[in-house]
């Protein structure tokens, strides 16, 4: 503990939501940082949902807006774990306000829009981040490795598939809210992007 508090903004309480406050809370067990980590707000658009949220995961306030959140002078970062299509406006918002921006991946829907949003943050001079988590998953690493060491060649173009189980259904525990991962207007690249 040093005593010198970093305070987190979280705008979204879905699956990311949850997966990046329990990251907040253990990150002092497995690291040496120069902070204590504080849970100073949170917004989402769902009071009741956000409430209940807050309250399980240590929030010490919500906001029903992220623009308020944003706005706060007891906020030092803002974690960005909403759907894709707001990911550009609340950064550069969150930039603008001279706040640390960390954006859950896919940055954002496209090129022309992830522009936007480095242009801002190296205006402002903040820290910030693209929560890229699978990068670090060994099979990502070895393929990444691969490609780098020429053994497939020059790729052209790649067919995948990446099996979700959780868009089969709105009552599987990722599924509901979360089903608009499947919709272009908001998700974006889709899979290719967020992974």
């Amino acid at each position: 503990m040093s005593g010198r508090k970093l305070r987190v903004g979280l705008v979204g309480c879905g699956f990311m939501g949850k997966a990046h406050s329990n990251a907040w809370r253990q990150v002092g067990r497995f690291f040496d940082i120069p902070f204590d980590i504080e849970l100073v707000g949170l917004a989402a658009r769902d009071a009741e949902k956000a409430r209940a949220f807050a309250d399980r995961w240590g929030y010490a306030s919500l906001e029903t807006d992220w623009r308020t959140l944003v706005e706060r002078d007891d906020i030092d970062l803002v974690d960005i774990c909403a759907p894709n299509h707001l990911h550009r406006d609340i950064a550069i918002a969150a930039a603008e306000a001279g706040k640390w921006v960390l954006t859950e991946k896919p940055l954002a829907m496209d090129g022309d829009q992830g522009a936007e949003m480095v242009a801002a943050v190296e205006r402002a001079g903040v820290p910030n981040m693209v929560w890229y988590n699978f990068r670090r998953i060994p099979s990502v690493s070895l393929a990444h490795q691969l490609v780098q060491e020429g053994f497939c060649g020059r790729p052209f173009h790649y067919r995948a598939q990446f099996l979700q189980d959780w868009t089969m259904s709105e009552d599987v525990p990722q599924g509901g809210a979360a089903l608009w991962r499947l919709e272009a207007a908001v998700a974006g690249s889709g899979v290719t992007g967020d992974l």
